[in-house]
């Protein structure tokens, strides 16, 4: 029997079920999580954070900022899950004792249930501005009071048009939690601090872009950036940019901006535009790609991208494609040094320079070029057709297969090769 005044950690006594019910409540009135982290904060006897899946602050309850940051870098962490699925963590730093574990459950349980309510308007928010981003450029609505009346239900006014944002991410090593969610929630923020009305969500495209490539068939992270002026596009690209830089490091990535639509029915032919500019970026390095700052021959590319994709792969398959299976099947660099070749203006000696080699071995690839292709770059027609033929394949965002030493940031480690090295 317990003296007077002593507290137990039993689950039976006043004390705990006293605890957990001042939690309860604080669910049940909608009182929102503000209110429901100062209930656990109480509860638990510590300060509390509550953080979802992409690591975004949902609410606090800490005694002040340097107590919040000690909680955030290094307090406890218990996950908070819904059935089978991670919805975000409880950081806790106990005042005294450690709290009872049943009691720590119990509160993680309650608050899990609370994050998952709160995300839901926002999850179906997302899923409607997916569902009419993919209709818009899949043209399954091409009336423009139909696309204005969806839009003004969403939050934003297309009356004026639109430019589209194409935002690609992936992480240098591997990482935890839902890095996707985080881009969204990152790229969406620096979009919305120029343009409010902004709608962005990761979108399932079947018409063209990566899954139609043949690459990756994740869906594609598209905003469309209400407004027809140039500067608008213009100016939310570059704070989307920055948002990534300063809080995505350990990524790459790459934000592709179209030119501004001034009609919304005309929105489709932007998102051709982003798409374009995003494979064309990635195939070649760069963080940030305009359409307008393409070269000339991929923007000639973009009418059979969105018109007839087939057509465009056909012609990539009777060009490049076998260099592409013979370098994968023997790990060469054909793909690669054709590429060097043509942006040398067929200089072999340059070209050699470029890749470390021996200008044997560039002719040797050379020749291995034309016997895979029928197409020879010693040729007007050949170098045409084959700088045609690697367009394309940017154009489709297929990628040129790359070993270690040509990735980004392994240039220094680079090494001359042996003439056998081929």
């Amino acid at each position: 029997m317990a003296r007077a005044g002593q507290r137990t950690e039993s689950p039976a006594t006043p004390t705990f079920l006293d605890s957990f019910a001042e939690v309860s409540e604080a669910v049940e009135s909608g009182a929102g999580l503000p209110e429901v982290a100062r209930a656990a904060s109480r509860a638990l006897n510590a300060s509390v954070a509550v953080v979802d899946s992409s690591a975004s602050v949902l609410a606090v309850a800490c005694a002040s900022p340097e107590d919040e940051r000690a909680v955030l870098s290094e307090g406890d962490v218990l996950e908070l899950r819904v059935a089978d699925a991670e919805v975000g963590q409880l950081r806790y730093r106990a005042r005294e004792e450690a709290p009872p574990a049943t009691l720590l459950r119990l509160v993680g349980t309650m608050i899990a249930q609370e994050v998952e309510r709160s995300r839901a308007p926002g999850r179906a928010s997302e899923a409607a501005a997916a569902a009419f981003i993919a209709d818009l450029l899949e043209r399954r609505v091409t009336d423009r009071e139909n696309i204005v009346a969806r839009a003004h239900e969403l939050g934003t006014d297309l009356s004026a048009g639109a430019s589209v944002l194409v935002v690609r991410a992936n992480p240098l090593q591997p990482v935890e939690g839902d890095w996707r969610a985080r881009v969204l929630a990152v790229a969406e923020r620096g979009a919305r601090a120029v343009a409010r009305g902004s709608l962005a969500a990761p979108v399932e495209l079947t018409s063209w872009g990566r899954s139609q490539a043949g690459t990756n068939a994740e869906d594609e992270l598209v905003i469309v950036v209400p407004g027809a002026e140039a500067d608008i596009g213009r100016r939310t690209a570059e704070a989307v940019t920055r948002e990534l830089e300063t809080n995505m490091s350990g990524y790459a990535f790459a934000v592709a901006r179209s030119r501004p639509a001034s009609d919304p029915v005309d929105i489709q032919r932007a998102g051709g535009e982003a798409f374009l500019a995003a494979n064309v970026a990635v195939a070649e390095g760069v963080s940030s790609l305009a359409f307008e700052d393409a070269a000339a021959a991929y923007r000639i590319l973009l009418p059979a991208m969105i018109e007839d994709p087939e057509e465009l792969r056909r012609f990539h398959d009777e060009t490049i494609a076998p260099l592409t299976e013979y370098d994968e099947q023997y790990e060469t660099e054909l793909v690669r040094t054709l590429e060097t070749y043509l942006d040398e203006d067929g200089n072999v000696a340059q070209t050699a320079q470029r890749l470390f080699t021996h200008r044997h071995t560039v002719r040797y690839r050379l020749e291995r070029v034309r016997e895979l292709t029928g197409l020879d770059v010693g040729s007007t027609d050949g170098r045409e057709r084959l700088g045609l033929g690697l367009k394309s394949m940017r154009v489709l965002g297929i990628l040129a297969p790359r070993g270690p030493a040509t990735e980004r940031g392994a240039e220094a480690g680079r090494v001359p090769r042996e003439e056998k090295d081929r």
